[in-house]
């Protein structure tokens, strides 16, 4: 992994020999307001920290938002996140990463779905290509996310993008472009994340309605990490075999983390389009090809 600080410093210089050698890669921002912007309610965001984390408000006036100030073309982004302790159902906290785009978008999420005192946190992911999306998977965590700060990553390249809490791999979507399906590889995203609140739909279908008696609701975020290459940017960056993102380590997973991913879809998973007959009586092609 590059030295983040001093890499961005050396980025400039870098480009006089881009084409010979390697290219300029962004890394971690060393405050929120570095590489980041609030898009939404910024009266519901508070720095902390000296601007090394911050805390997302929900309350009955408004949810709020940031979003990275670029977008980027494959890469890696990664943030610690604390979510809402006790009764949070009704709430969604998201971190994806979006095309920003209307009709032909390309998005990655993360969605953690609240949940009444004493039952688990269940995280939503999803996956658009080419503005088909509808590819929710569910997956109650082991842990109590409330509790402290866990890691939650994507891992986006040419051969699959890859959902990890705390480097253990929940989902996997494979590029199977050979076999005609789509994969989200033309686009920039941006990296994004919300806390809303939603309860029409994200506890229980919309059984549990948020309880406002608990509110104001609140979620941390720390250690924003994204390396990736910069829309716009150097042209040739995304197509660079020699990013460390598209090296064989990364091309698939090793035995270890197939171990654990197994475990987790074994163990944990409580909701799979793939599986789910009354929404698709025919298997989507992409469950078929092996995702």
């Amino acid at each position: 992994m590059a030295i983040f600080h001093s890499f961005r410093n050396e980025c400039i210089s870098m480009l006089l020999w881009v084409l010979a050698f390697s290219v300029c890669v962004w890394g971690r921002p060393a405050t929120f307001l570095q590489d980041f912007r609030i898009t939404w309610s910024d009266s519901h965001i508070r720095q902390l920290d000296g601007g090394r984390a911050i805390q997302l408000i929900l309350d009955q006036n408004s949810g709020c938002g940031f979003a990275s100030s670029r977008q980027y073309l494959f890469g890696r982004v990664s943030m610690k996140i604390k979510l809402i302790p006790g009764d949070s159902a009704g709430t969604v906290t998201a971190f994806y990463m979006n095309s920003n785009t209307d009709r032909v978008r390309d998005e990655l999420d993360f969605e953690f779905l609240g949940n009444r005192t004493g039952q688990p946190y269940t995280v939503q992911t999803n996956i658009y290509a080419h503005g088909k999306g509808d590819r929710e998977q569910r997956v109650n965590l082991w842990f109590d996310p409330a509790a402290d700060f866990h890691t939650y990553t994507i891992l986006w390249n040419h051969h699959h993008v890859v959902f990890y809490v705390d480097e253990v791999p929940i989902r996997v979507y494979k590029n199977n472009e050979a076999k005609g399906i789509p994969y989200p590889k033309f686009q920039p995203m941006g990296v994004y994340s919300t806390l809303w609140e939603a309860d029409d739909w994200a506890t229980r279908g919309g059984l549990e309605k948020i309880n406002w008696s608990k509110a104001p609701f609140f979620a941390y975020y720390k250690d924003f990490e994204i390396e990736g290459c910069p829309v716009p940017g150097p042209a040739n960056c995304a197509s660079n075999t020699r990013n460390w993102w598209e090296g064989a380590t990364y091309q698939a997973l090793n035995a270890i983390q197939a171990r654990s991913y197994r475990w987790v879809r074994i163990n944990h998973m409580i909701y799979d389009y793939c599986t789910d007959k009354s929404r698709y009586p025919v298997t989507p092609p992409e469950c078929v090809a092996g995702i």
